[in-house]
């Protein structure tokens, strides 16, 4: 994530009706009691499987025969393969199950919920699973995302098969546990109300994110979200609250803390803010991503020494992910030092999680070795 400065800069959560039980109320009601407040879809509506393709699961994945785990590899197959929905990714839009089959696009969550319904359909035994935070930080018009991962697990028998949309690509700070049907629509209502206000409907989107609290009153990133909405309506008593209870559940939520900072800073409370800052400071210090967001905003910047620093903190805190030991391989090779840069390229190999992975860090470091001999020669004296 690039930071930009808090004052200016607001944090959203990602996963990827009716109002919410209220762990604190929020004084004053954002929403008039006349106003019509926008319909959300229900869990079942979010779950609904298309009958034409309710029909290829049963023609595709059931009816060729039993056993658990050829039905699950037939189901993977459906989804990616070029003979079923050729699924790609799309990060930006969270899709109900027959919006993923139109579309035939998905992000983490989108492709968890139609994993789920489809698995489930052929009768495996198929749970959204969380995985907690993860390395995916994007910036758009003023406002940072960062996203909690999530995918989907299929028991087999004594085994747990996971099925990931882009696995490959994410450092994870936790291991992916199950959750319940409720707690994947709280995902599903705070990732829309998160696009909705980015889009600029925000009686839409505070719809949203109070359904995602009905569904689960406890779900930190719907209540840092809300408290963004708030604030972008001037709301500033009931985005604190929001904040504030967000950090009740998880006191030392990073979003929420800097979202919160930034706001006593803005409505000039300077006790306060210096107070969460440095309860943001001793997170930020010990948080590998935070590290990472730092050494890429030095990067960008051209303070390689920086970068480089930073980097090798992240992987000192955290060690054994592939992006790291890239990010500082590159930051070696933009500040000449070739040699540390392979160093860090193999390193990032040996961690690389798939064979699709690794051959990526093996053509960087062939092209990293044509790139040293070039400039040897190019060096050399010329009899």
């Amino acid at each position: 994530m690039l930071q930009r400065t808090l004052a200016t800069t607001l944090f959203l959560a990602l996963a990827a009706a009716g109002l919410p039980v209220l762990a604190a109320p929020l004084s004053p009601d954002p929403v008039p009691a006349a106003a019509a407040v926008p319909a959300t879809p229900t869990q079942a509506e979010v779950m609904r499987i298309p009958d034409e393709l309710r029909a290829l699961v049963h023609a595709r994945v059931v009816a060729p025969g039993p056993g658990p785990t050829a039905r699950l590899e037939r189901l993977v197959e459906l989804i990616f393969g070029e003979r079923g929905m050729a699924l790609e990714y799309d990060y930006q839009t969270t899709r109900t199950v027959a919006e993923t089959w139109r579309d035939r696009r998905a992000n983490c969550l989108s492709f968890s919920l139609l994993f789920v319904a489809l698995a489930r359909e052929a009768g495996l035994d198929a749970d959204v699973q969380e995985v907690g935070e993860v390395l995916a930080w994007y910036e758009d018009q003023g406002i940072v995302y960062n996203a909690d991962h999530v995918n989907v697990g299929v028991r087999v028998g004594s085994q747990t098969k996971i099925v990931d949309l882009d696995r490959n690509v994410l450092v994870s700070r936790e291991r992916p546990h199950i959750v319940s049907d409720t707690r994947a629509m709280a995902h599903y209502h705070n990732n829309r109300g998160a696009e909705l206000l980015a889009a600029g409907d925000e009686a839409a989107a505070l719809a949203a994110l109070r359904a995602s609290l009905a569904d689960d009153a406890g779900f930190v990133a719907a209540w840092n979200n809300l408290g963004v909405l708030l604030q972008r309506q001037e709301d500033l008593r009931g985005a604190e609250q929001a904040f504030l209870t967000a950090l009740d559940l998880r006191p030392f939520y990073g979003a929420a803390l800097s979202n919160l900072v930034a706001l006593y800073r803005r409505s000039g409370q300077d006790g306060k803010a210096r107070s969460y800052a440095r309860r943001q400071e001793r997170v930020q210090r010990n948080d590998p991503f935070h590290q990472f967001m730092l050494a890429v905003r030095c990067e960008n910047g051209g303070d390689y020494a920086c970068a480089i620093r930073h980097y090798r903190t992240a992987i000192r805190i955290q060690d054994g992910q592939h992006q790291f030991h890239f990010g500082l391989a590159r930051a070696y090779f933009l500040a000449g030092d070739l040699q540390r840069a392979r160093r860090e390229l193999v390193r990032a190999h040996e961690l690389g999680t798939t064979s699709q992975v690794r051959q990526v860090y093996l053509r960087k470091l062939e092209h990293l070795r044509h790139w040293r001999e070039a400039t040897a020669a190019h060096a050399a004296p010329r009899g």
